[in-house]
């Protein structure tokens, strides 16, 4: 992956913990360093196809200076967001801060954080078998593309199906859903386990019936295999109603595990 770097650039601002040093300004320093295929803007010499440094350098600035953060951490992980978001061609973007000023009281050369942020595509299965189903759906997929750093790029037919694993009674409503993440896989469940709970999925009974059902069944070309989060989805393999669902909207896409397309599945 082709890289655009920018280092030291310097800034004046107002983050910190202390009062003081939210009156006081006082110098913080930007290293970034964005990913992205800048082949295109190579080969034809043109700006408009890579990463704009210097409207990188001032969107940095700007968002420093406007914003009053306690923590150099947040500016850091926000900034890296800022320029994944600026920048449609990013696809990660890693920024470190530097504090060379820090009311340390100790004879120190510099204080940092490095944060980064990668754009990825989610792909989502969703399903309702209590209540009104298509408004359920209707809404998940609103609440979806809400979450901060989260986008809804495709949404499939909604198609209705028999109850998965014994429990269930009612037919449910399915649907799958391509979204773009600017956030990691961890925050998504927690978002996505607060967009069930508001539509009042309570988990008692095992593939029992439930107002709201959200899974992750891909996160990009990550495997990951954490407490509580498996990507891909174990079983997305043995579902019809995850599966028919993404062949419509990611028949292209190319399972990590598997190495075969979701087409051919």
């Amino acid at each position: 992956m082709q890289k655009v770097k920018i280092t030291g650039l310097e800034v004046t601002a107002r983050h910190g913990v202390l009062a003081e040093e939210k009156v006081n300004a006082q110098p913080f320093v930007f290293d970034a360093t964005i990913d992205c295929d800048f082949s295109a803007a190579a080969l034809n010499d043109d700006l408009n196809l890579t990463v704009n440094y210097a409207e990188a350098c001032q969107a940095l600035t700007d968002f420093c200076k406007v914003n009053c953060f306690n923590l150099i951490e947040t500016l850091a992980c926000r900034s890296a967001r800022l320029l994944l978001e600026k920048f449609p061609i990013a696809n990660r973007a890693e920024v470190t801060v530097h504090k060379p000023e820090a009311p340390i009281g100790l004879p120190f050369k510099d204080v940092s954080v490095t944060a980064a942020a990668e754009r990825n595509k989610a792909l989502l299965s969703l399903g309702s078998s209590a209540g009104d189903r298509k408004q359920t759906l209707d809404g998940a997929l609103s609440a979806l593309d809400g979450v901060d750093g989260v986008k809804i790029l495709k949404v499939s037919k909604y198609i209705e199906t028999e109850p998965y694993g014994g429990a269930a009674k009612n037919m449910f409503l399915n649907c799958a859903a391509v979204a773009e993440c600017l956030i990691s896989p961890r925050r998504l469940l927690e978002e996505i386990h607060k967009i069930e709970k508001s539509f009042g999925r309570v988990r008692t009974v095992r593939w029992g019936d439930r107002t709201l059902d959200i899974d992750i069944v891909f996160f990009g070309d990550k495997a990951i295999a954490e407490e509580g989060l498996c990507v891909p989805h174990p079983d997305y393999l043995n579902r019809p109603f995850v599966l028919v669902p993404l062949k419509e909207i990611a028949p292209d896409f190319v399972c990590p595990k598997t190495f075969k397309r979701i087409a051919d599945m």
